[in-house]
């Protein structure tokens, strides 16, 4: 049985809206993404601690999941009536052949082998290097599986460094790959912050399946106390938004890492946390960056 895949790009305002008219005119799922996600125009959705976070973006592409016998010009018509439009949005459609869409989604993630000593994975493999420091992870919902450059620029990082005993924070945990890595490294404590709950409960579940002993929470149950090490993959402008947060939960003479920055990005980060931390040389990879420096 083959299915219909429905892609319509919609505002904020409309993006929630639209996803429930097409629901109820029949989807079997609906996705919404971020449609300028990996440009510079990329949009972080992020809150401060204490606050609501924004839930969609300034550009949404709403993707929908349909029969293959679905009407779509019908469905669009109706839909956009609901948005309160009376002509539908632009959109497009592909025919998507059936799969076994679980087999499908693991075949993408093969263990990741980030340096001599450190892999990352899948919790579906069996490690390539049993002697290696291996951290099996089950990505689920949340992002960090290792294979995007910006993780692997804070993997290396901590690889390199982390000399045993010091205390990691890992803001915007993600599966919590990171903190993780930390405590199998050697770190004596490692906390993780996410606002997203999904992210919060991977990580914890991904902890568990590796063994170690790691605090995952929200911002709001943070603790607060400084760390050795703060760590931070997120994205350019959360990033500058929470400097000082991070400022503050970096011991002096500790270290900060800071990566989810494009490459052409990184100056102006670097201005942001100079009031703080000396600052070491960008490292790059694949068009990202990742800053590190140690605070005074």
């Amino acid at each position: 049985m083959s299915w219909l895949s429905l892609t319509v790009t919609a505002s904020a305002p409309q993006a929630d809206t639209l996803s429930e008219a097409l629901l109820e005119l029949g989807a079997l799922s609906v996705d919404v993404h971020d449609a300028d996600a990996d440009t510079p125009d990329e949009q972080a959705i992020f809150g401060e601690p204490g606050e609501p976070a924004p839930h969609l973006w300034s550009h949404n592409r709403v993707t929908a999941l349909f029969a293959e016998d679905a009407r779509i010009d019908v469905i669009m018509l109706e839909a956009a009536h609901a948005i309160g439009l009376e002509q539908p949005p632009a959109y497009h459609t592909e025919t998507l052949e059936d799969n076994d869409w679980v087999r499908l989604t693991q075949s993408q993630f093969e263990p990741i082998r980030i340096s001599r000593r450190l892999w990352i994975v899948p919790t579906w493999h069996t490690p390539s290097d049993p002697t290696a420091i291996n951290i099996t992870l089950d990505p689920g919902l949340a992002f960090g599986t290792g294979s995007h450059p910006t993780t692997r620029l804070c993997l290396r990082w901590l690889d390199d460094h982390l000399q045993g005993g010091e205390s990691v924070l890992d803001y915007g945990c993600g599966s919590g790959i990171l903190a993780i890595a930390a405590l199998k490294l050697g770190a004596a404590r490692a906390t993780g912050v996410d606002v997203d709950a999904q992210a919060v409960q991977a990580s914890r579940d991904n902890a568990a399946a590796n063994q170690v002993v790691a605090q995952f929470c929200l911002p709001d149950a943070a603790p607060q106390q400084q760390a050795d090490i703060v760590v931070a993959n997120i994205l350019t402008n959360p990033l500058k938004v929470l400097a000082p947060l991070l400022a503050a939960a970096t011991r002096r003479d500790g270290q900060i890492v800071l990566s989810g920055i494009l490459s052409e990005q990184a100056e102006d980060v670097m201005r942001v946390y100079a009031q703080w931390f000396d600052l070491k040389p960008p490292v790059m990879e694949d068009g990202w960056a990742c800053l590190s420096g140690v605070k005074r």
